[in-house]
């Protein structure tokens, strides 16, 4: 028996890896993994773009590049960003290896085994992974239709022991609950963490993916109103848009915090690939990123209404869910006695596959609810897909009868 160190001991699989090995099966419709659609990546964009590079060019992509990013790709990056209204001149810009790095920077650079991190629960598995590695102890807030339990928040921090490090949110399309924050809880969250010396982490890898004008309106980023007496350090990332094969997101953050994340990143991996960030600001640079979003959207928003309908045409009465307005996500909720792992294997068994609801709770209990990801479907599957799982469903209720 091997002495792992105290954290890997910590580390489970997650269970939409292990799912992974199933969805390859043949014939099974897969509302598992929240990916985008392969038939959707700019391929040929991507193609021109290499063929016309100059030579010397190519040759510095092959190479390591600055820890901090490609210095063309920081520069295109913060006219992209500039343009949401994120405050890109008066805070720092790294280009990370995905926003799970930037995630697991942060974690590292305030949290020490047994500190306290706020989360919602539901919560994105991939941060639940990176607080479990550093030991964490993970005290979460239940979500609502429009964002977090702000009561329930007031509570912890007024009587947890110590004081929490890290408060982190996903206000935009949400993963896995599809839910986008409020406005007004926007608002009142940052008054409630006022002064708290909280880190706050805004994940917004969805932010480019609204449905609509209200949608967009409605997603822009807490960073933009960063109170003076509030610390949003902000991640985004380019694996839900120009794919997840180029390992790229960015995190911004005031210069303090910055000094320490270059640190933490040259430990990590030196440099984030330099190969796909020069492709990547040659898409921003040539100003082929906003007419490609637009068409993302358009596919997004038929895939989410195709399962809207199928969702509303097969589902028994007692599911309950948001009509999401941007992203890749439906969250079903099911009566408190329902276990979606045993729904799953019955699902399985008749050929769909869906992420059951525990995988994103921080306790990994909470199983009453199930993800399902419109994101990577073939359109024609989504109704049958949804009416094998509705069935599962339902022959699971008669077991209570």
């Amino acid at each position: 028996m091997y002495a792992f160190s105290k954290s890997v001991m910590e580390l489970r699989s997650s269970e939409i890896r292990d799912l992974m090995s199933t969805v390859a099966k043949s014939g099974m419709i897969s509302f598992a993994g929240g990916m985008p659609n392969n038939d959707l990546f700019p391929v040929r964009e991507i193609d021109a773009i290499y063929n016309d590079l100059d030579p010397g060019v190519k040759k510095s992509a092959f190479q390591y590049g600055p820890t901090p990013g490609y210095p063309p790709l920081l520069e295109s990056l913060k006219e992209f960003l500039r343009k949401k209204g994120l405050p890109v001149d008066t805070n720092k810009l790294l280009i990370t290896t995905g926003s799970l790095q930037a995630i697991n920077i942060l974690t590292k650079e305030f949290v020490d085994p047994g500190d306290i991190i706020l989360l919602e629960n539901p919560s994105f598995i991939g941060a639940i992974s990176v607080f479990k590695s550093y030991m964490a102890r993970m005290e979460s807030i239940p979500l609502l239709s429009d964002g977090i339990d702000l009561g329930i928040l007031r509570k912890k921090l007024s009587h947890l022991p110590e004081k929490p490090k890290i408060l982190y949110l996903i206000p935009n399309f949400h993963n896995p609950a599809g839910v986008t924050y409020s406005l007004e809880k926007r608002k009142e969250l940052l008054s409630i963490v006022a002064n708290k010396n909280i880190i706050v982490i805004e994940d917004d890898a969805y932010n480019d993916l609204y449905f609509d004008e209200d949608a967009k309106i409605m997603s822009i980023p807490m960073k933009n109103n960063e109170p003076k007496n509030v610390t949003i350090c902000y991640t985004g990332s380019f694996s839900k848009i120009l794919g997840p094969g180029f390992r790229l997101g960015w995190l911004l953050v005031n210069e303090e915090i910055y000094a320490k994340c270059e640190l933490i990143k040259q430990a990590m991996d030196a440099c984030s690939p330099n190969f796909t960030q020069v492709l990547a600001n040659e898409f921003l640079s040539r100003g082929l990123i906003e007419p490609y979003l637009s068409g993302l959207r358009t596919e997004y928003k038929e895939r989410m209404e195709m399962t809207q309908n199928a969702l509303q045409k097969n589902m028994p009465d007692f599911v309950k869910w948001n009509k999401p307005n941007g992203g890749f996500y439906y969250w079903l909720e099911m009566p408190q006695n329902f276990n979606s792992s045993e729904i799953l294997l019955d699902s399985i068994n008749n050929g769909a596959v869906f992420v059951s609801g525990k995988t994103f709770d921080p306790a990994n209990i909470k199983n009453n609810n199930l993800r399902i990801a419109f994101s990577n479907m073939n359109k024609e599957d989504i109704d049958k897909g949804i009416k094998i799982i509705a069935e599962s469903i339902i022959k699971h209720s008669r077991s209570f009868h």
